[in-house]
């Protein structure tokens, strides 16, 4: 005989958007029950956002380690070279996703939020059934919040498999390959492919655009492309990847450039990272009656579903995927199903990628408010002027904060970065965006020396035509 749950809210999916929603809805006192198929935390938790940058920073000390070896650097000398078991990296990475993951469900406990365990399955808008591991369970909810997540997207003739990896298999192996072809050069395949490089791999990446990491404009590029030469990392532009060929001689990756030259990569594994797309498949959305925006579900500036009482949240509503966005727009559900007036209207959402080195992306760029029509007014500061930055080796990699603003009011219209260590300045730039901040309020600002923040009131600075450092 199945349970039956009646809740005030149900959340579908535990990741970064579900189970913050959930929380945020129990502590303003809703019963509230959550299903997840899979371990709490989602996606970015479990194999994407997390164990990534756990194993790039793996990579990352690696690297830095044989720096020493020999000669040394920094009055640190290693007589020989360290070994790297990417099978232990692996162990070490599962136990800060195995803490996150007990984190999560601690808060939910404590948020009295009801967990099933299980796959829903829709019949209608408000009505799903799971198959747990304790039996079948009937939950029937007065508001239901959809927070699945995404999933890998593919390439048809290209099947994943025990030599073509997708994220998550490239997260779970524990031997490094000892040639990796990536095809895709947004941001997960440069971020997993150059933490591979970093392993020892030797890799090649294979994208279709003409350019790689297409959400940052060209000259942030420079230190990632400088980064990818020094290394010889081949980058292929402009070229299909057609399909995976095995011979007597080996594997090799078969590829079509614009010319229409085929070519062969040779190989021994692939990792496939062409981009996520939303999870819609499986669960019954076909049931609900939800007026869909492309593969994505549409929803208003309030994350309404066109079902009453139906709202969606995440990768499922469309871009930015981003964890971030996700969380702010199931904080912003539960406060408005407990009644309070809440829209999602952001002035701008950071975006960080972990390359080598890093980028940081919030709010317009120079060209974007060009092409507005806006008057602008731009600074930019090196790193390599900046004390903080040259202590700790980050100075040398050609990176520097841009800020671009209004000319007639000087508003902070975008901030970007480039450089080792710059994701930690993201949430400053949204700050200053968020709040309207001008040049002169960067400016005006007194930051900490020293710091790798006091680029920023720099780059103010000379957006109005007088840095001091610079």
């Amino acid at each position: 005989m199945s349970e039956r749950i009646e809740t005030n809210v149900l959340v579908v999916g535990g990741g970064p958007g579900g189970y913050v929603a959930a929380i945020r809805c129990g502590q303003l006192g809703l019963k509230t029950t959550l299903v997840e198929a899979d371990r709490l935390g989602g996606t970015c938790l479990i194999r994407g956002c997390i164990p990534s940058k756990a194993m790039i920073h793996v990579a990352g000390k690696f690297e830095a380690m044989l720096q020493h070896v020999g000669a040394g650097k920094l009055g640190i000398r290693l007589d020989s070279a360290p070994l790297f078991d990417l099978g232990g990296a692996v162990d070490w990475k599962e136990t800060v996703v195995d803490k996150l993951n007990g984190g999560v469900a601690a808060l939910l406990k404590k948020a009295k939020v009801r967990v099933v365990q299980g796959q829903a399955v829709f019949t209608d808008a408000k009505n799903c059934s799971v198959q747990s591991s304790e039996g079948p369970v009937q939950i029937s909810a007065e508001h239901v919040i959809l927070a699945t997540g995404s999933v890998v997207a593919g390439i048809p003739s290209i099947p994943y498999g025990e030599h073509v990896w997708s994220s998550t298999e490239a997260l779970l192996q524990r031997e490094v390959p000892q040639r990796l072809a990536v095809i895709g050069a947004g941001y997960i395949g440069m971020e997993l492919g150059m933490a591979y490089a970093r392993m020892g791999s030797q890799v090649v990446f294979v994208e279709a655009l003409d350019r790689i990491l297409t959400l940052f404009d060209r000259p942030l590029l420079k230190p990632v492309e400088n980064w990818l030469k020094q290394r010889k990392i081949d980058v292929h532009l402009q070229t299909k990847a057609l399909s995976v060929v095995e011979s007597d001689t080996g594997r090799a990756l078969e590829v079509e450039a614009a010319s229409g030259e085929r070519t062969l990569l040779a190989c021994d594994k692939v990792l496939v990272a062409v981009g996520r797309r939303p999870a819609t498949q499986g669960w019954g959305l076909e049931q609900m009656a939800v007026t869909m925006n492309g593969a994505f579900v549409k929803v208003d500036d309030q994350c309404r579903t066109s079902m009453r009482n139906v709202w969606a949240i995440g990768d499922l509503v469309g871009e930015p995927m981003l964890a971030h966005k996700a969380s702010a727009q199931g904080e912003m559900v539960a406060e408005i199903i407990a009644g309070k007036r809440r829209s999602f209207n952001p002035v701008a959402i950071a975006a960080v990628c972990f390359t080598e080195p890093e980028l940081v992306g919030v709010g317009l760029s120079p060209d974007e408010a060009k092409a507005k029509g806006i008057d602008i007014v731009v600074g930019q500061f090196p790193f390599a002027a900046n004390g903080r930055s040259l202590a700790m080796q980050a100075g040398h990699d050609g990176g520097f904060v841009r800020v671009t603003a209004r000319a007639d009011n000087h508003l902070v219209l975008g901030i970007h970065a480039v450089g080792a260590h710059v994701s930690e300045l993201s949430g400053e730039f949204a700050l200053a965006l968020e709040m309207g901040a001008l040049l002169e309020d960067l400016s005006g600002t007194i930051h900490v020396h020293p710091t790798m923040t006091e680029t920023l009131p720099e780059a103010a600075l000379a957006a109005l035509g007088h840095a001091i450092h610079g």
